[in-house]
């Protein structure tokens, strides 16, 4: 996956540069020109100056000239890719994405997301909050190393159904005393609902408040991927609530 992030600050500073050189190339150009009139000038007819540097560093100029146009032009083709990226991200929407991440969309009384746990622990405690830093649900996760799965069926710790829209998963590993902390990595899984673009790259929106740039995209699946997740396992994971 291409990374939109890093591409797009590449064309910031590549047409920051471009318009810097060529500011300082045309002033230094006027002035060497202006130099170069008042020394004709004022020249002694009967000792004329030797014209061969002058005409070495116009040549020096032209070069720096053509390779300034240069630069513009691949500035051009890097703004460009851009928009295609944007463009080919269109065909995502209605897909399932799963993306790197810790803020998952719940669709539909549906949210799905993985942790992966770089080595085994005692336990796990997984956490589900809202936006405004509440918890909403927490369960016990998985204590092996390897990746595992968390479905939630959007119910709260009470069982009651809470409404659509963004939601942080928080899993907390516990080890034994002495050993190091475990690292946790997490990723969302979200249908894709639309996709947008601003001076910072392109980003495709997943329920109505998540959104993620392109470069976080780990896999796009098939569009029933999404409607086909068995919210029956979060009925397990509510016998495990601390």
């Amino acid at each position: 996956m291409t990374d939109v992030s890093a591409l797009t600050n590449m064309v910031q500073t590549s047409v920051a540069a471009t318009n810097s050189s060529s500011q300082t190339l045309s002033a230094d150009m006027n002035t060497f020109l202006t130099l170069l009139t008042t020394q004709l000038k004022y020249q002694d007819p009967m000792d004329p100056m030797d014209t061969a540097e002058f005409t070495n560093q116009l040549v020096q100029y032209s070069s720096v000239e053509q390779a300034i146009q240069t630069n513009s032009k691949l500035d051009t083709l890097l703004t460009l890719n851009i928009s295609n990226l944007g463009a080919q991200a269109v065909s995502y929407i209605g897909k399932t994405a799963q993306v790197l991440g810790n803020v998952m969309p719940l669709q539909d009384g549906k949210a799905k997301a993985t942790y992966t746990l770089d080595k085994d622990v005692l336990s796990t405690t997984v956490t589900v909050k809202d936006m405004s830093g509440s918890v909403v649900f927490t369960a016990n996760g998985e204590i092996m190393s390897g990746t595992h799965e968390f479905v939630w069926d959007g119910k709260d710790s009470n069982g009651n159904q809470l409404e659509d829209g963004a939601y942080q998963i928080i899993v907390s590993p516990k080890v034994a005393n002495g050993e190091t902390s475990a690292n946790v990595t997490t990723t969302i899984f979200g249908k894709v609902t639309g996709v947008a673009s601003d001076d910072n790259g392109v980003y495709i929106g997943l329920g109505d408040s998540v959104t993620a740039g392109l470069s976080d995209i780990l896999t796009m699946r098939n569009d029933d991927y999404f409607d086909q997740i068995d919210t029956g396992s979060a009925e397990e994971d509510k016998s495990q609530i601390v």
